[in-house]
């Protein structure tokens, strides 16, 4: 930057910084744990219960996606669409990949589920 000292360029480069932090802590405020399952140890697990999770809903997210890719190759030989099946399908295979993953991990996941 012509005709600025070195010392502008670092004040600049500092709050700028200062601003990215603070906007990542507000940002990391948003993320929703209220529908995450409370993981009970039920054998002798391995990893503790926060990597088990990240690595569960990993795997859980992929068969999210395939089951959606299979449907869509279905649904091309039969021309039988519906998005709410479509979403059913991959949301009900997700959470049986989750709880098989999860269980394999040595836990058991405890839904809370409120009343409305």
């Amino acid at each position: 930057m012509a005709g600025e000292k070195p010392e502008d360029c670092m004040k600049t480069g500092t709050v700028g910084v200062v601003g990215l932090v603070a906007m990542m802590a507000a940002l990391a405020g948003c993320v929703d744990r209220a529908n995450a399952p409370v993981l009970v140890a039920v054998a002798s697990p391995v990893n503790p219960p926060g990597v088990a999770h990240s690595l569960c809903m990993s795997d859980a997210n992929a068969m999210y996606d395939e089951s959606n890719k299979q449907y869509d190759l279905r649904a091309q030989l039969t021309g039988h669409r519906d998005p709410v099946e479509r979403e059913t399908n991959a949301s009900s295979a997700a959470h049986r990949q989750y709880v098989s993953c999860i269980a394999g991990q040595g836990y058991r996941p405890l839904y809370a589920y409120q009343e409305r």
